[in-house]
């Protein structure tokens, strides 16, 4: 009975020591230590975000965005005022709040576009010029944006569908499809001034 208690307080210190080397280690952007630091904490920040958003892909993407923040930010870490692990979680959460942030915005957007009026456009040469500035403006997107817009509204694929061609976890599709129609309105928007 002794032995065991022994042990497992032999094996405890063992994980904090190593848990302090991987602070280090970390902090002086030793290689193999942002996947060490992924090991520890992916599980975590995935199931925080799972569980904040209520999407998969979503929480996918904030886990991605959490550890590539965290690896650039590795200067701003000092492993004497908490772990690795800690500063991480707290990183999370910050990307949890702004992709709620923005799931908000975007509804507010699509409520306000929802209630503007339709205008028909009579003229065959002005369809086609407009066509012809939105093909033009689809385009200034660059890759891989003007493509998700291009799936989506010209050939009419689904988040799905487009996220399984180009080979993108969904919820990547489904961000650069939302900031890409922004970017399309000001556009427009801005086109439209200038006339």
């Amino acid at each position: 009975m002794m032995g065991t208690a022994m042990a497992t307080e032999t094996a405890e210190r063992g994980d904090a020591s190593g848990d302090r080397a991987l602070d280090l280690d970390f902090a002086a952007g030793v290689e193999g230590s942002l996947e060490g630091l992924y090991r520890s904490a992916s599980a975590l920040v995935y199931t925080l975000a799972l569980r904040s958003l209520g999407d998969a892909s979503e929480a996918e993407d904030v886990t991605q965005q959490t550890f590539v923040a965290a690896w650039r930010g590795r200067d701003g870490y000092d492993p004497t005022r908490g772990s690795a692990r800690g500063w991480v979680v707290g990183i999370a959460k910050r990307r949890i709040a702004d992709a709620l942030a923005a799931r908000a915005r975007e509804s507010r957007r699509l409520e306000a576009v929802k209630d503007e009026p339709v205008v028909a456009v009579a003229d065959p040469l002005e369809r086609e010029a407009e066509r012809i500035m939105v093909r033009g403006e689809v385009e200034s997107l660059g890759p891989p944006r003007s493509t998700i817009v291009s799936l989506a509204f010209f050939e009419g694929r689904t988040h799905e569908q487009i996220a399984e061609h180009l080979r993108m976890p969904l919820g990547t599709v489904k961000s650069h499809l939302r900031r890409s129609l922004m970017a399309l309105r000001q556009g427009l928007e801005a086109a439209d001034a200038s006339l």
